[in-house]
């Protein structure tokens, strides 16, 4: 928590500094940069099962994961009145995991025990209040030990002419490099080798969707997706048994189409409480269908304080290529034993606390939000998982 407050304290800083511009007594909008808001996130999450896909499918998948996001969105107005905002985001989780441990078999405990990965992303939009119009683009990057991406996104949405309602479309793109690290007893030599070939991974997404406001009180959104994947969609150190106890490595077709579709729905219950509503519907070529349903009850205590439980119910059907150990076949064109791609049902329930005092959190100004959430994740093939998250805004 040290880190927390220290860098709270500089952000502090950065805004106090912000806020001691002079400004235009006529009312002219300031071309300068400015802060609009900063984000800090925080979590840490951990988990238990008895389905690891490392191991073909049984072993132990206990895993931890700490998770830090500091976002900084910034805003400037150009000579038309357009309005142009920067959010800067980088991320850094590190996590252990049992499960990866097993990649060598033989190690009491080996490099891929624990990995690091950093993530980065900048997206940069226009807004034209006038016109309705708002463009965007953005770029990212995730590292880790042996995995690489780079992703790209364009966007553009047109409110109605009463403005109650937007229509919004977005493309991206990511491209993977993964390295092909194959399980210890699988490799040429059967040794270790830090220099493993590595397999391209390409993703191509839609989105479409229209929001609307009905009245005063409901608010409802239309979403819908197209996902195409090409390249290694396989995960190289996952390991299949088939029924004659020999081992393979995880072999999954080199393509895959993704159709989801959701329905948002907002309803303002008085000045108190929120019902917020969300569905999705999602299938593909690779024979998966699932179903999401959720919902999150906002309560304010007081007009400061609110409180949101929450509960997110989701089914799936397997992939046509999912067998459990030992299971799989030679006559088996594609395997796989990860019980990610396998049939069950989970329930995620848990709430959040919400404090937003007019004069900041422990009365420094700027410090404008703290929000401390729960949860706790259960699927019904043995597996469990619990996360606690913090959100400090800065504006």
């Amino acid at each position: 928590m040290k880190r927390i407050f220290f860098t709270a304290a500089a952000i502090l800083t950065i805004l106090r500094a912000n806020a001691q511009e002079v400004k235009d007594s006529t009312g002219y909008e300031s071309r300068k940069l400015k802060i609009e808001e900063i984000n800090l996130v925080s979590s840490y999450y951990q988990q238990n099962g008895e389905n690891a896909a490392v191991t073909g499918g049984i072993g132990s998948q206990k895993l931890t994961d700490i998770a830090n996001v500091f976002d900084v969105r910034l805003f400037k107005y150009d000579r038309k009145h357009r309005k142009h905002t920067f959010d800067i985001e980088i991320g850094l989780d590190n996590y252990t995991s049992a499960s990866s441990d097993r990649i060598d078999l033989k190690a009491n405990s080996s490099a891929s025990h624990g990995d690091t990965r950093i993530y980065p992303s900048l997206t940069w939009t226009v807004e034209n209040e006038k016109k309705g119009t708002t463009f965007g683009a953005g770029v990212s990057s995730s590292k880790e030990f042996d995995y690489l991406s780079f992703g790209a996104n364009v966007s553009f949405a047109q409110k109605t002419r009463n403005r109650n309602g937007e229509f919004a479309v977005k493309f991206q793109t990511y491209q993977d490099i993964v390295k092909v690290i194959a399980p210890v007893e699988l490799r040429q030599g059967g040794r270790e080798d830090d220099d493993y070939p590595s397999a391209n991974r390409r993703t191509y997404a839609g989105s479409l969707s229209y929001s609307q406001i009905i009245n005063q009180r409901l608010q409802v959104t239309l979403l819908a997706d197209l996902v195409s994947q090409s390249g290694y969609l396989s995960m190289p150190f996952y390991r299949v048994y088939f029924t004659d106890g020999s081992v393979h490595q995880e072999k999954l077709p080199d393509s895959r189409l993704k159709i989801p579709v959701g329905f948002r729905a907002n309803y303002f219950l008085g000045d108190r409480f929120i019902i917020r509503t969300y569905y999705r519907f999602y299938t593909d070529d690779w024979g998966l269908t699932s179903h999401t349903a959720n919902i999150e009850v906002p309560v304010k205590i007081t007009p400061f304080v609110s409180v949101s439980p929450f509960y997110r119910y989701y089914t799936q059907s397997a992939v046509k290529y999912f067998a459990p150990y030992q299971q799989h076949s030679g006559s088996d064109q594609y395997y796989t034993s990860n019980y990610d791609l396998s049939k069950f049902s989970s329930n995620f329930v848990g709430a959040g606390i919400r404090l937003a005092p007019p004069r900041g959190v422990f009365g420094l100004q700027h410090f404008n939000m703290i929000e401390l959430r729960y949860g706790h994740y259960m699927k019904n093939i043995n597996m469990s998982s619990n996360i606690v998250s913090v959100n400090l805004k800065f504006k």
